[in-house]
């Protein structure tokens, strides 16, 4: 009788987070910009990757705070795998508020060498989609997932502005 009285404690209390979990919106990341690493990142033994850091900014669309622990991030272009990350970075973002998160990323030589062999494959590109996708570690919370996905414009890119 013990053991049912606590299989129905246990079952109300999921049933409980389940629901207040549902009314809980998504952290919404975008990307606000990329960053050289710190020349002290760079060895010699990397040399068929790069290092970047990405600049995301995260808005918290929930009324209450976001206390992260931990983010990953995976970002592709043009449909392709292009670099991936991960940081123990910590902090909190507020009810209805944002904070900017920096992850240092590691693009692949290989990686950018296929992409540049697309961009040169004869097609007219004015616009590189790209795709981005992660989790932060909220730490009352677990993983909360977040995908971004958005386009830049080459002429911005290649004329500085």
């Amino acid at each position: 009788m013990v053991r049912s009285l606590l299989l129905a404690i246990v079952a109300a209390l999921t049933l409980a987070a389940c629901a207040w979990m549902h009314g809980r919106n998504p952290p919404e990341v975008s990307l606000a910009g990329v960053e050289p690493s710190a020349a002290g990142e760079s060895t010699a033994s990397q040399s068929f990757e790069a290092r970047v850091q990405l600049k995301l900014r995260v808005q918290n669309p929930n009324d209450t705070a976001i206390d992260f622990n931990g983010v990953t991030v995976e970002l592709d272009v043009q449909g392709k795998s292009l670099a991936s990350g991960l940081s123990n970075q910590s902090g909190t973002v507020p009810p209805f508020g944002e904070a900017m998160i920096t992850v240092p990323v590691t693009v692949s030589m290989w990686g950018m060498a296929n992409q540049a062999l697309g961009l040169l494959s004869g097609k007219n590109i004015s616009k590189i989609s790209y795709e981005m996708r992660g989790k932060l570690n909220d730490t009352r919370n677990g993983s909360l997932p977040f995908k971004s996905e958005g386009t830049l414009n080459v002429a911005d890119l290649v004329g500085g502005g």
